[in-house]
């Protein structure tokens, strides 16, 4: 019945792990660049934008290495990802942002991504 794709965008930070991961599975760190406040009760992260809001699971994480996130509006085979990993030589940072969406979204959506992690760039000095 729902016919969203899997797609994943990577972007690469001068910044450590710690800093990186913090932004990426904390409240605080969240309300920084991907919305405009995150509140948490257990596992659900609520986020809220202007007049909005949207409640998310947090379904997996470890630590400096991912964070998978479903939202609770949304099938329980759909989710969000962020994965980070450090090249061996340069010690640059890349995260693998993975999500879905429908093939007619898939274009918007990887735009929203780059702008959202545009801002955490920005945020981070990169």
């Amino acid at each position: 019945m729902n016919n969203k794709e899997r797609f994943q965008l990577e972007y690469t930070f001068n910044s450590s792990l710690k800093v990186l991961y913090d932004r990426l599975s904390t409240p605080s760190g969240l309300s920084e660049w991907f919305a405009d406040d995150v509140n948490v009760q257990g596992n659900i992260l609520t986020f809220i934008w202007n007049d909005s809001e949207q409640k998310a699971e947090i379904l997996n994480k470890k630590e400096n290495k991912h964070v998978r996130f479903r939202w609770l509006d949304d099938d329980n085979e759909f989710f969000f990802e962020f994965k980070l990993s450090t090249h061996e030589l340069t010690n640059e940072v890349t995260l693998l942002v993975i999500d879905f969406a429908t093939p007619d979204e898939i274009e918007e959506s990887k735009e929203l991504w780059d702008s959202q992690i545009s801002e955490l760039k920005r945020i981070l000095g990169n």
